[in-house]
């Protein structure tokens, strides 16, 4: 009877032991998965932040790149626009300049408009006629002399404080001006010198 008894415990205990291990055994397996699992996210993550950030890091990159590209190119030419633009002023300030303080050359080119008006009239026509005040001695007087020579009909000269150089002429209605003032000259002659000289200096880019 002692012997069952004893027999019968052993079985007891053995089958608690085992169930033991067993279960053991299942909480760890359980947990390595769970670990495993675990790191496997923590890689896929690490891996997926790692490629945002390059990703994220490539564009600033390529962003600044292009933003710096494009500064420099912004810089390049606004300087090439400013050696133009002193080269061109080099060229056209002075000997313009020079040629409206010519007085010969003004009274050529005034005859010459006045002349060439409206050569196909045969009816008199009045022009205006504006000159610098300082003028007035010498290209008043010369024109107030020429005026029956240049024209059928009449010629109003006025005097202008505010006109420093050149002149400006029209009908007599002053229905319209044309200017020639040393600056009007100026910017004709930059507006047609102005891309030949950027040819010049930089070529065809």
């Amino acid at each position: 009877m002692e012997s069952k008894l004893q027999e019968l415990t052993s079985k007891i205990y053995n089958e608690g032991i085992e169930k033991a291990n067993k279960e053991a055994a299942a909480i760890v397996e359980n947990a390595r998965k769970e670990a495993e699992a675990i790191l496997e996210n923590a890689k896929k993550e690490a891996l997926e932040l790692k490629e945002q950030s390059k990703k994220e890091s490539d564009e600033l990159y390529n962003n600044v790149a292009n933003e710096v590209t494009m500064s420099a190119r912004q810089s390049i030419l606004a300087l090439k626009q400013q050696i133009t633009n002193l080269v061109v002023s080099r060229l056209v300030h002075e000997p313009v300049k020079s040629a409206v303080n010519d007085k010969d050359f003004i009274k050529k080119i005034i005859e010459t408009i006045i002349k060439n008006w409206d050569p196909g009239s045969n009816a008199g026509i009045n022009l205006a006629l504006t000159l610098p005040k300082e003028d007035e001695k010498t290209l008043g007087n010369y024109f107030d002399r020429k005026t029956n020579e240049l024209l059928k009909g009449g010629l109003d000269i006025q005097f202008d404080n505010k006109l420093s150089s050149g002149f400006r002429i029209g009908p007599g209605d002053k229905s319209f001006l044309l200017s020639f003032t040393d600056e009007d000259f100026e910017n004709f002659f930059k507006y047609y010198l102005r891309p030949r000289t950027t040819k010049l200096l930089y070529g065809d880019e």
